[in-house]
């Protein structure tokens, strides 16, 4: 008899061609797989904290298990159920990742955020999601509970991320997370459903709010396995983590690979260039996602005889494999991908600068955006890619239909966002990402959500018009800047103008959103239909830091 599998959610509009996937995962979820290795291999490491102060410590398939299970205990007491929202609100840490697969074990949806951001972006959070309650540091909660007064409860790990909070952040009077591991050691069990939503990211985009990104099981377990493929790991493999758990990066790649394959995760609260190689060495470290930060702030140091197999990297670096003799894995994806969606061929060396081929399950569509047809090799188009929604890619953009029409075809296209190009070689080639998302040292940054926040600041009739861009970066890449033609009729100074603006956004912008620099135009560059031409003022910007720059400034 021929099981059939029940969406939670409202099915897809689209004639989906894929819907024999929706089978793959049938009868398995996240809490399937870590009660797997917790019989299979219970004395296997699964996971090694090591924090920045104080000592090292480590978790076996079998005690993670047992951990997320008496949280989840605790979730059940303060009465989570199953399609509640569970903000978690965390640096990198183990009560961040136990709680999250504790959520996964109730059938709840652990809502991970940024931890940079602050004020009216935590208040969004919280009302959007519908979170009942929220787990997080005694760093953030003076914020959270200043700003995220919808949510029902809060409790509080004893540290931030290993480090011993400030005074002032002691005595917030909320329960601790210990607390929610008094409840019980087994949460009673649940009948997967590989379509039941169990993650919710928010990311940036061209729009002023966040969208939500919805994760069910089944795209986790994708996630773990088409990663693990993709990366020929197994349970050999110790996958560093140092970038923010909050991430698909740092989630998909690296936790649900390991576990999909029985590996080791060693997370760290984040990069630390004075002990990348410590930590690698001493857990025979196999792999890690690097961003290009990463490569400058290790770039003088000494080469040990290391253990990696790769590091995933978005593009073919060829002088990265020949600085520090570990091959580069060319990966694009994004969020909404849940994974790789394109991937290296390990087996064979491949050009500098390309991002891969389709991973298995993808497909891929280069388009022209004025003739809606497809681009021949070697030309720029839009990049769109294809796979079954809750599988391949993310279920839906929670709460925003509006988003989710934009975004799909009427066949199941997503339209990224990016511009990419097929290459006469047969490899894909990124080429530019949207105009309005800045890259700030791997966050995306939306240009119009710090516009708006701007105007916000300033009222009417200050400036005639403003334009946020990126500017390039010896570290971060690249950060945001402001153009802005000042109006006649203000009373303003520019110079009270751009203070204004930089304290505004200092209290109402996560740290990586805040302009630089502002700087004051008589007129800005215009292109079609009179638009703003942001790729002239990125050129503006660029051509400004060089000359900052050779001035000492």
């Amino acid at each position: 008899m021929t099981q059939t599998i029940a969406p939670t959610a409202p099915a897809p509009q689209f004639d989906n061609r894929h819907s024999s996937e929706l089978y793959t995962f049938a009868g398995k979820d996240v809490p399937w797989l870590m009660k797997l290795w917790a019989e299979q291999t219970p004395d296997k490491t699964f996971l090694v904290w090591e924090p920045k102060e104080g000592v090292s410590q480590s978790w076996s398939y079998r005690q993670f298990w047992e951990a997320a299970n008496k949280v989840a205990c605790g979730l059940l007491a303060k009465g989570v159920k199953k399609g509640d929202k569970l903000l978690i609100h965390a640096e990198n840490c183990p009560e961040m990742m136990i709680a999250w697969y504790a959520s996964s074990i109730v059938g709840s949806v652990a809502v991970t955020t940024n931890t940079r951001c602050v004020g009216d972006e935590l208040t969004y959070f919280a009302e959007h999601s519908g979170a009942v309650g929220c787990i997080t540091q005694p760093k953030f909660i003076k914020e959270l509970a200043a700003n995220a007064k919808s949510i029902g409860w809060f409790v509080v790990t004893d540290d931030n991320s290993g480090e011993a909070p400030a005074a002032e952040e002691k005595n917030h009077g909320f329960p601790a997370f210990a607390t929610l591991t008094t409840h019980g050691d087994m949460a009673p069990a649940r009948t997967p459903e590989p379509m039941l939503p169990v993650g919710i990211q928010y990311t940036s985009g061209t729009t002023s709010r966040p969208k939500a990104v919805v994760h069910t099981h089944a795209n986790a377990l994708w996630g773990g396995r088409s990663g693990a493929q993709n990366l020929q790991m197994d349970s050999d493999d110790v996958y560093i983590v140092f970038l923010p758990c909050f991430h698909v990066n740092a989630q998909s790649w690296s936790f649900w690979t390991m576990m999909w394959v029985g590996g080791t995760v060693v997370l760290q609260p984040k990069f630390s260039s004075s002990k990348f190689w410590e930590i690698s060495m001493k857990h025979k470290v196999t792999r890690a996602s690097m961003i290009p930060f990463c490569f400058k702030a290790i770039a003088m140091q000494e080469i040990p005889e290391h253990h990696y197999k790769t590091w995933s990297t978005g593009i073919k670096m060829h002088m990265v494999e020949m600085r520090w003799n570990v091959k580069t894995f060319a990966t694009w994806g994004m969020t909404e991908t849940v994974t790789h969606a394109t991937r290296s061929d390990l087996l064979q060396d491949s050009p500098d600068m390309n991002i891969g081929v389709p991973s298995p399950g993808y497909e891929f569509a280069i388009m022209d955006p004025e003739t809606g047809k497809y681009c021949e090799p070697g030309v720029n188009g839009d990049l769109w890619v294809r796979g079954t929604r809750g599988v391949q890619m993310f279920f839906e953009y929670y709460k925003n239909p509006e988003a989710m029409a934009k975004s799909f075809t009427a066949d199941g296209w997503f339209k990224t966002g990016d511009t990419a190009r097929l290459g006469t070689d047969g490899y894909f080639y990124f080429a530019d990402r949207d105009k309005d998302i800045l890259k700030v040292g791997g966050e995306n940054v939306s240009a119009r959500q710090v516009e708006e926040t701007i105007h916000g600041i300033l009222g009417m009739g200050v400036l005639d018009e403003l334009a946020v861009v990126a500017q390039k970066h010896d570290m971060l890449d690249e950060v945001p800047v402001v153009f802005a033609i000042k109006s006649q009729w203000t009373m303003l100074s520019e110079d009270e103008i751009r203070q204004q603006i930089l304290d505004g956004c200092a209290r109402d912008l996560a740290d990586f959103k805040r302009p630089r620099k502002v700087y004051f135009v008589e007129e800005m560059p215009k292109a079609a239909l009179d638009k703003v031409a942001k790729n002239k003022l990125r050129e503006m910007a660029d051509e400004l830091a060089d000359q900052e720059k050779a001035a000492g400034k």
